[in-house]
Formats: C-alpha cells, structure tokens, sequence
C-alpha cells in the first residue's frame, strides 16, 4: 500500500478524563473572573488609558482637564454583577449613560444650567455632550479576557 491514514486512539482517553474535569463547569466563578477582569478593564480605561474601547480619543471638555477623571468617582463607581448566565458591568452613577452615549442637558427648574468654569460662572439655556464611551470591550481586553478563561480552564484542570 503506497498511501495510508493512520489514526490512533491513545490519547483520547487521556482527553476525556481531562474534558470531564470541567464538568460540571463552576459557571458562576468563570463570569466572577470575567466580570471582574471588565470592571479593572474599564477602570483603566478611564485612569490611564484615555480612549475610547475602540480606540479612538474622547473629545476634550471645555475645562480642558482629564476627561471622565476629575474626582475618580466615576471610576470608583464602575462595579459588576454575576446574574444567571451574564456578567453585568457598568456604573449606577446618576451622569453615567449621559457620558457613555451623551446627550443633552436642560434646567429642570431654573432658567439656565449654571456651571463653575475657572475663577467664573458659565451659564446655558442646554448643554449638549458628545458620547465618550467608557464601557466595551477593546482588542486588548479580548485577550485579557480570554486569558481569564485559560485560566480558569487550566486551574481545572490541574495545569
């Protein structure tokens, strides 16, 4: 015979004794890992990083100082939440969406929106904020991420 398959069987069982050391899968620690690793991804986007999860720079505020990074309270208030089969990441700050997809803002009960702008005061009929998202998932962090899942695999499996 001039030409011939040969398949071997060997280390199939040494690969389902390791595929059955994931069963049953510990969904809730997995997206524990994930969420996590999400919630320090977007914090870091907003301290350091500076951008955009697609890459792509924020627009400067009037201020001109770091934009989403005046107080940190907008990074500090970043958590996440395992529900059922999701890991929910975002913030419950009140500015949170309006900064993530912008919008525009209007006096509920005044005339005009007051803000503090230097040594003075800046006053407008409505404000109109460019989107400057925060929240997503880049490149970077896609791998970030799927090493949390080797990880986790890998911790299963003994490795």
């Amino acid at each position: 015979m001039s030409l011939a398959i040969t398949i071997d069987l060997r280390g199939l069982l040494a690969a389902e004794l390791a595929l059955a050391k994931l069963a049953p899968l510990d969904e809730a620690l997995l997206l524990d890992g994930l969420g996590r690793q999400l919630q320090e991804q977007t914090r870091r986007r907003i301290e350091d990083e500076k951008t955009a999860p697609d890459g792509s720079a924020w627009k400067p505020n009037l201020r001109g100082g770091s934009i989403l990074y005046l107080t940190g309270a907008l990074s500090r208030s970043i958590d996440y939440a395992v529900q059922g089969m999701s890991a929910i990441v975002g913030s419950g700050l009140v500015y949170s969406a309006i900064q993530q997809f912008g919008g525009t803002i209007v006096p509920k009960d005044a005339h005009a929106l007051a803000f503090p702008l230097g040594n003075g005061m800046v006053y407008a009929q409505k404000v109109t904020l460019p989107p400057r998202p925060y929240i997503g998932v880049s490149n970077d962090n896609e791998v970030e991420l799927i090493d949390v899942a080797v990880q986790y695999i890998r911790g299963r499996l003994g490795l």
